[in-house]
């Protein structure tokens, strides 16, 4: 029994010695070298792992770049909103393509003022759970639910949720432009827009599509599709998506016209200066002649 025993150690001993050979050598011929640029590369990188730039995580992000330098190509195309791609450039040899500065923006402005709450809602608070269940505490099926998933998902501390108006409020300062956010909101109310020249930037601060009589109910500030704003721009930014404005901030001159001729108070105009007073003509009383 005890020969038995031995002979079997041993020859388990000698099958492991060679399975061991054998994937050593396997492994030798099928090793896979790595660019050390990828590393220097990464290490430019902000790390979130945000998505902002299409890819996986950062690391993918990386590889692509070198991937680019490698075959002599350019870095038009690849962009992290989160990094400094000069820095990235300058590790490869290449000239870095200078991209439109985003920012995440909040098409909704249902605040507790302007969309006062019909219901109560007792459950997780997640927003993509909730949107499940019900149209939301103001009755509003595409307007914001508060409950902060884009706060959750956000890598870089630009989003809170403001306590008095239950919306969520983007620190412009923080905000890359990545995209989480908008990609956790369940009823797309978060839009990456342009940040606009000067910082400057005109949206429909409104995400809801239902008619709008039913609108009105729901929301003082909604849009209603009047067509107004539509009818009103001479740029053709305008579009009408069913009964919702929609403005393209690739078209939109910021003439800000629209916001003067929409009658909801739906269309935001954000960091521009106090606009002037209007010169209102008072007529004179005509002096009486002796």
């Amino acid at each position: 029994m005890s020969n038995v025993l031995l002979w079997s150690l041993v020859i388990l001993g000698i099958l492991g010695g060679v399975a061991a050979v054998i994937l050593f050598f396997v492994a030798k011929k099928f090793k896979v070298e790595e660019n050390p640029l990828i590393d220097e590369v990464e290490s430019v990188l902000a790390g979130a792992n945000c998505g902002g730039c299409g890819f996986a995580g950062c690391r993918n992000f990386a590889e692509a770049c070198v991937k680019a330098a490698t075959e002599k190509q350019s870095l038009a195309g690849l962009n992290c909103p989160s990094s400094d791609m000069s820095k990235v450039a300058g590790l490869l040899g290449l000239t870095a393509t200078v991209a439109e500065p985003m920012i995440a923006v909040v098409r909704c402005n249902g605040t507790c003022e302007n969309a006062p709450s019909k219901v109560h809602y007792e459950g997780a608070d997640i927003c993509g759970f909730a949107n499940t269940l019900y149209a939301g505490e103001n009755g509003c099926p595409n307007g914001c639910l508060g409950l902060g998933d884009c706060v959750k998902k956000c890598q870089f501390n630009a989003l809170h949720i403001n306590k008095e108006t239950g919306l969520p409020e983007v620190d412009e300062d923080k905000c890359v432009g990545c995209g989480a956010c908008a990609k956790a909101c369940p009823r797309g109310v978060i839009e990456i827009r342009a940040k606009g020249k000067n910082n400057r930037r005109v949206y429909v601060a409104c995400n809801n599509v239902e008619k709008g009589a039913i609108a009105m109910k729901n929301c003082n500030v909604s849009c209603i599709g009047c067509q107004k704003c539509f009818k009103t721009c001479p740029f053709e930014a305008i579009e009408m998506r069913g009964n919702l404005a929609y403005i393209d901030f690739t078209k939109c001159k910021q003439c800000r016209k629209c916001v003067e001729a929409c009658p909801r108070g739906s269309i935001h105009e954000v960091n521009f200066p106090p606009r002037k007073p209007k010169e209102t003509n008072v007529e004179q009383p005509s002096e009486s002649k002796e």
